[in-house]
């Protein structure tokens, strides 16, 4: 089922408890839209190197971003491999986790704006995916249409999506927090 163009197989929801610890202990990752940021999509001025023409996260979106970064903290993830989106409103979701340095992922940038990019962005993310190493906690930053492209899960802002690497490049939804 999760061949390329198809999302993520679905099960029945772990427990919170097994989702931290999934996290923790690098069998799964983390892929999260970015904390609140009110409104839909950007202006129409937007320009992706220009903070001032986007949609960026509001006061309660920073202070939500700092609690999950403790969040993650609390359950012994202090340091993590931490990619995100070029858009502001997920690089400074990134940077307040603040739980490592924060790199550019060009295949979660968001694709709202051009929905004709999703399959291909989506298969350039699971390749990625397939091929990344590394026995650090991973969280992926991005936005509300790559995660749904990617598990079929429709998240909240600042929703964690739980997402195990099965063989074959198949990705299971372990569930979210």
């Amino acid at each position: 089922m999760a061949c390329t163009g198809s999302p993520a197989i679905a099960v029945k929801p772990e427990q919170p408890s097994d989702l931290w610890a999934a996290l923790k202990t690098g069998t799964a990752f983390a892929i999260m839209r970015h904390a609140l940021a009110p409104g839909v999509g950007d202006p129409a001025n937007f320009n992706v190197a220009d903070c001032s023409t986007q949609r960026n996260l509001s006061g309660d979106g920073r202070r939500q971003a700092i609690e999950i970064g403790n969040r993650f903290r609390e359950i012994g993830i202090t340091n993590a491999e931490v990619y995100t989106s070029a858009w502001c409103r997920c690089r400074e979701t990134a940077e307040l986790l603040q739980l490592g340095k924060v790199r550019h992922l060009g295949a979660i940038n968001s694709f709202f704006r051009e929905p004709e990019q999703a399959e291909a962005q989506t298969d350039a993310l699971k390749s990625w995916l397939s091929g990344y190493r590394s026995n650090a906690a991973l969280i992926l930053v991005t936005h509300y249409v790559n995660i749904a492209a990617l598990t079929g899960v429709y998240p909240r802002s600042g929703e964690i999506v739980v997402v195990q690497r099965l063989s074959g490049g198949r990705l299971k939804v372990m569930g979210s927090l």
